[in-house]
């Protein structure tokens, strides 16, 4: 677009600033996307890849994953995204864990969940070792770290065009100022990441907004394939989701007494497969305001054993690193911090299931795009 004025800036190439691009394109809007790295390289491309609707805090934050959901089902086989497995199993390790999935399912966000038990669980699941599972149809899992890339490069199919190593210096109304000079548009997102001291950190600082530090793990391949991603235990004390059953504060009180180490390192299990056959395995929540870069092995440790309790397995790690992600006490906010700027972040870790599901709600309040809820 050399003589043309974007209708819209975006600032960040991660998932939430291409969830702004794709809609934005799709609705024939001329997008430039500004990106200070040379390609995504943040909590984006650090994930699993999971797309999970299931156990999304009730509300706006499951109605955007259940949006977002779709559109990735849209979108994947348009930019050559491989979808690995879908679905997730909700292990039971315990009595207490089973009453909370059951009381789950009855309610309105169990639709499409399915209780298993005994015979019913697929391998490679430790039947001997489970109460029972909850099954959830509405899981979809990509691998992030080629994921990220492909969408950008459909995007640019599409028409958007990306500024890569382009730092963003100021924004005033209509106009972004970067370091490859200033670009002007009646639009502007905002979507920093980690990034919560640069562009508007008053609005960060006022909300409280601090940045979180995980743990990953990839697992080589096991011989066997996953019939979807696997949760347990741990994952019903830290998903939103479930926090509405009465009976969660039993199963609480039994984790605290049996596994402390992992609720002090805000360790739950989740585990999704590649094309490789390989486990990605995490993960582990420590928060500051400036995370450091190191990963101890003794809270692998507590990752991997709670692996090996839930699956059949004997895990060899094949490579480790962290992800950073900004936490907040709501899942997610926009606001407006200059007229037609919208400032964007996702403060939960759920940006790949729910960026979409927000940009529809950020372009129809900025553009007034229309989307279908």
């Amino acid at each position: 677009m050399p003589n043309r004025s974007p209708d819209i800036i975006i600032i960040g190439a991660g998932i939430i600033g291409l969830a702004h691009a794709y809609l934005a394109a799709r609705a024939g809007k001329r997008v430039v996307v500004v990106e200070r790295d040379a390609q995504a390289n943040g909590a984006s491309i650090r994930n699993f890849g999971f797309v999970t609707v299931t156990g999304q805090g009730a509300g706006a934050t499951w109605e955007r994953a259940r949006r977002a959901r779709n559109i990735w089902a849209e979108i994947a086989p348009l930019a050559r995204i491989d979808v690995h497995h879908r679905g997730t199993l909700v292990a039971a390790r315990r009595p207490e864990a089973l009453a909370v999935l059951e009381e789950f399912s009855a309610g309105p966000m169990g639709e499409g969940c399915r209780l298993l038990r005994g015979a019913e669980l697929p391998e490679p699941l430790r039947r001997d070792a489970l109460a029972g599972a909850l099954h959830s149809p509405h899981e979809l899992r990509v691998e992030s770290r080629e994921a990220i890339p492909k969408l950008a490069a459909y995007l640019e199919t599409m028409g958007v065009v990306f500024q890569w190593r382009t730092a963003v210096t100021a924004i005033a109304e209509g106009e972004v100022r970067t370091t490859g000079g200033a670009i002007a548009a009646k639009h502007i997102v905002v979507c920093p990441g980690t990034d919560i001291t640069t562009l508007f950190g008053q609005s960060f600082a006022a909300r409280g907004v601090t940045l979180c530090k995980l743990h990953m793990l990839r697992v080589a391949d096991p011989g066997w394939r996953l019939p979807a991603a696997v949760m347990s235990d741990l994952g019903l004390h830290r998903y939103r989701g479930y926090h509405g059953a009465s009976s969660l504060p039993a199963l609480r009180a039994r984790l605290a007494a049996e596994q402390p180490e992992a609720l002090e390192h805000g360790v739950h299990l989740i585990v999704v497969q590649g094309a490789d056959g390989s486990l990605v395995v995490g993960d582990s929540h420590h928060y500051s305001a400036t995370p450091d870069p190191f990963q101890p092995g003794f809270v692998d440790d507590i990752i991997l054993d709670e692996l090996r309790r839930v699956l059949v397995i004997e895990p060899r790690v094949i490579e480790r690193w962290i992800g950073v992600y900004p936490s907040g006490e709501t899942d997610a906010f926009f606001e407006t911090p200059l007229p037609g700027v919208r400032l964007v972040s996702v403060t939960s870790g759920t940006g790949a299931s729910t960026g979409f599901g927000l940009a529809q709600e950020v372009l129809h309040d900025l553009m007034g795009l229309e989307y279908a809820t």
